[in-house]
């Protein structure tokens, strides 16, 4: 995988999250673990990896910060 791909999937499961965040508020977790379960489901281990990411992003930045930063876009 090229660094770019890698940056453009790291750029995705920041706004999944970012988005996740500004729908679903403190929810947002849960979300993201069933688009994983989904994902793993129909055997897209990409997809759950991305999820997974997304999963850790949420849980590494306080909600607040993500708001504010959904806020300012």
């Amino acid at each position: 995988m090229s660094k770019i791909a890698v940056d453009e999937d790291e750029c995705r499961a920041r706004q999944e999250a970012h988005w996740l965040v500004r729908e679903f508020g403190a929810e947002a977790p849960l979300y993201a673990a069933m688009k994983a379960e989904k994902a793993i489901e129909q055997k897209d281990f990409g997809r759950c990896a991305r999820w997974k990411r997304v999963l850790e992003i949420l849980a590494d930045t306080p909600a607040a910060e993500l708001r504010r930063s959904v806020a300012g876009k």
